[in-house]
């Protein structure tokens, strides 16, 4: 159930990224304009859940996932009758669009609970594979509208939000064993923020999900600009990058309950610097793009499952909303931040390649940051004696 509530989730919170291309010669957006489009809800959807995340902790999945999914369905009907008028409009029904991506940070806990340490690995990286929504949404969005028109993908994602937000208050559970924080929301985040996995996490993550959230938005428009693919043949494509990630994810965090999450990590990030290195040349789309893109895709999918296996290792028992908050927010800043990037270098020197080539710099430093200070802090246990112990 948690993880079918993050796919219908992600699924509404990535609405817009595959109406992207149409709504810019309908509205004459620029580049930026429709970078800028697609990163609202992800911005929003992000930094959401930290708040998110500490209400998790406090009042459980069982009363956060009915009301994450009611409230989405707000943003989404408006934007299915009223929002793409303008592209003020559209941006605002995008910020608000952006509640569906905090159901990342009510899922963590809820299912972190019921599972004991040396199994975490694996099943918070079950229900990460519901990030798989954006698949689904690149799947059907474009087609829903040419089949019944521009508001047919909003009003079907807006019923089964609603059906699902009744079943789950109706079925979920909270985990026997969860525990309540007594602490006040501020308390509870500021010491979050001293926890040093917090922000090791955060900072892996930003990369590891970034990159794929940044990937699942912007690569229609970067496989229509930059290979000329028409936009069903892009959006396909897309949904072949988004799957392939989403089914390495419990990969990543069942390797990371053998092998550990540090080793994974490491090796996610040097496939990710080897892909983008080779991606940055723009080499032919087949064979060698779509395998440096399809690697790339496997390395950020089964890094994000590494990563919140680290924080199910290290993150004490009643506080893993709140870090699961500011770490996905991270993720999701992470994910902002790229399409911008991308639209303004294209825009400015029509080509891709120092883009991709930023994110090759970055994989490897996050590398090397791995190795060096979070294998520390995983063999030392934590810090300060504030991080749970565990088997």
């Amino acid at each position: 159930m948690a993880t079918a509530g993050f796919a219908l989730n992600f699924w509404a919170w990535a609405l817009l990224s595959p109406l992207a291309p149409r709504l810019k010669e309908s509205l004459n957006l620029t580049a930026f304009q429709q970078a800028l489009l697609v990163a609202v809800p992800v911005l929003v959807g992000s930094l959401g859940r930290i708040p998110v995340g500490a209400l998790t902790d406090r009042f459980g999945g069982r009363v956060m996932f009915p009301l994450v999914s009611a409230a989405t369905i707000v943003p989404v009907l408006y934007l299915g009758w009223a929002g793409e008028s303008s592209l003020t409009a559209l941006l605002v029904g995008g910020f608000f669009l952006g509640i569906g991506g905090t159901a990342f940070a009510v899922g963590v806990p809820f299912v972190n609970a019921w599972y004991p340490p040396e199994r975490r690995g694996l099943a918070i990286g079950v229900f990460g594979m519901g990030m798989g929504g954006t698949a689904i949404s690149a799947l059907t969005t474009v087609k829903l509208v040419d089949a019944g028109g521009m508001s047919t993908p909003y009003l079907v994602t807006a019923a089964l939000l609603a059906v699902y937000a009744v079943v789950a208050l109706a079925v979920l559970r909270e985990a026997p064993e969860r525990t309540v924080p007594a602490e006040s929301l501020g308390r509870r985040l500021a010491a979050t923020a001293r926890l040093k996995v917090t922000w090791q996490a955060s900072a892996l993550y930003a990369v590891a999900f970034g990159g794929y959230v940044a990937f699942s938005v912007y690569l229609p428009t970067y496989l229509r600009t930059g290979y000329g693919l028409e936009q069903a043949d892009a959006a396909n494509r897309m949904a072949g990058f988004v799957v392939l990630a989403v089914a390495m994810r419990p990969v990543g965090g069942w390797l990371s309950d053998r092998l550990g999450a540090a080793r994974v990590l490491a090796a996610t990030l040097v496939v990710v610097t080897a892909g983008a290195t080779v991606q940055a040349f723009t080499p032919p789309l087949a064979p060698v793009g779509t395998i440096a893109c399809l690697s790339m895709a496997a390395a950020l999918g089964a890094g994000s499952g590494a990563t919140f296996a680290l924080v199910a290792l290290l993150a004490p028992a009643n506080r893993v909303g709140a870090v699961t908050g500011v770490v996905g927010a991270a993720g999701g800043v992470g994910g902002f931040v790229p399409p911008l990037v991308m639209g303004a270098i294209y825009g400015s020197s029509g080509s891709y390649a120092l883009g991709l080539a930023l994110l090759a710099m970055v994989a490897a430093a996050s590398a090397a940051f791995t190795i060096i200070a979070v294998q520390r802090t995983v063999r030392g246990g934590g810090v300060g004696g504030r991080v749970a112990r565990t088997a």
